[in-house]
């Protein structure tokens, strides 16, 4: 797009409805740009290690939210025996790092072990508490942090209900967190926890392991929660990692809408992708406006609303003229901005960073409104929908502020 085409945004606003219903762009050229996006916000990369059914796969479906997905079909493989898993798929937010079972027989990790070792931001170490056969867990743990002793390390420990005792249930609120271990833990379970925690404070490295205990049930299971000490794993998480994880997949607490925590976190994904395009020095803003469409078509796969013309026309028409102008002095701001000399390579980047990205977010949070309502077959009210999109500028830039700080 060029510049002078930003003069009368009312035709730019048209240009943007014909990039909604018509992406048209250079795939290989798009590709190129998101490379390059992606290296300005490189993903955190947690690497989760433990034997067989120790429950890794449950921990990344209780940590994305994604109860819905299959998880064992969204793994890729990175490595003979390793795979990895981006949430969510298309632009994602994080990269769980699975390795294949510990101690399994014929199984020599080391390769996947080098491989993985110059992939992750974090280590979890999965392991059941009713195993006491960890030794190839703890091996494999020696190795990594004698090599790399700054990084961080958080023992999950899961599989608490399997040492209750008959007709025991969870303890609450949660006390796995107390020093000492309260009394009020079952002995049997209570052993094996310290059991575990006392290797696990031997290990090498400059920062001692976090131990928190999770159990991750389903409901037929009969135990309540069913995310039990989840809670404490985010807040271990969040501890040791500054991308505010956290926040970036789970939206609000009190969001339980699977459309919803599923959409939130495309629109993140996205909006991550469009600030990482905006802070290159030389993009073009159609490629950003390819990135918003491609979240808008998608956000309309998610909710089973088809995006043709009449309804891209309907979405644009009810943000109105206030949202285009906003809209525009946004992308020329970030556009006068980094063609200043020097000043505009730095305050241009970010700026351009935090308002592809934010105008991104507001995009797909007005939509998120847009489509449900529709999918309810109820009226859209423009000025809520507005209301939203503002709304959604102004958090959407803190949230993009906080990770584009922490990159």
């Amino acid at each position: 797009m060029k510049f002078d085409n930003l003069k009368n945004w009312s035709e730019y606003w048209k240009q943007l409805q014909s990039a909604l219903l018509e992406p048209k762009v250079d795939e290989a050229a798009l590709e190129s740009s998101l490379r390059e996006a992606r290296k300005k916000l490189p993903l955190p990369v947690l690497w989760l290690l433990g034997k067989a059914q120790a429950g890794k796969t449950s921990i990344i479906r209780a940590l994305t939210g994604n109860e819905a997905a299959e998880i064992g079909n969204g793994f890729q493989p990175c490595t003979r025996h390793s795979h990895f898993y981006d949430c969510p798929d298309e632009m994602p937010l994080v990269r769980f790092l699975d390795t294949r079972g510990l101690g399994e027989i014929a199984y020599d990790p080391t390769d996947d072990i080098q491989y993985c070792e110059s992939q992750a931001h974090l280590l979890l170490a999965v392991m059941k508490v009713a195993d006491v056969h960890q030794e190839p867990v703890y091996q494999v743990l020696r190795t990594v942090r004698q090599r790399h002793p700054e990084w961080p390390l958080i023992i999950v420990q899961t599989g608490l209900h399997e040492l209750y005792p008959a007709d025991g249930k969870h303890i609450c609120p949660w006390p796995y967190g107390d020093e000492p271990l309260p009394n009020t833990i079952p002995t049997e379970l209570r052993r094996a926890l310290l059991a575990q925690r006392a290797v696990a404070e031997k290990l090498p490295g400059y920062l001692p392991a976090r131990c928190v205990a999770v159990d991750l049930t389903l409901p037929e299971d009969g135990y309540e929660p069913v995310d039990y000490g989840l809670e404490a794993l985010w807040q271990a998480i969040e501890s040791l990692l500054p991308f505010g994880l956290q926040h970036l997949l789970t939206s609000e607490k009190e969001v339980r809408d699977l459309y919803e925590r599923t959409a939130h976190q495309h629109i993140v994904g996205y909006s991550l992708t469009a600030a990482g395009l905006g802070a290159l020095p030389v993009v073009d803003l159609v490629t950003v406006s390819t990135v918003q469409a491609k979240l808008l078509h998608g956000l309309a796969v998610l909710y089973g609303q088809s995006w043709d013309k009449r309804t891209t026309t309907e979405f644009l028409t009810l943000l109105g003229a206030g949202i285009a102008s906003s809209y525009l002095a946004r992308l020329v701001g970030r556009t006068v901005t980094k063609i200043i000399p020097v000043l505009g390579q730095t305050v241009g980047a970010v700026w351009g960073a935090s308002s592809s990205g934010a105008t991104t977010y507001a995009l797909g949070k007005a939509a998120v409104y847009f489509f449900t309502r529709r999918k309810n077959g109820l009226n859209v009210d423009p000025e809520t929908l507005r209301r939203i999109y503002m709304e959604a500028l102004k958090s959407g830039a803190s949230l993009l502020k906080e990770r584009l700080r922490n990159k």
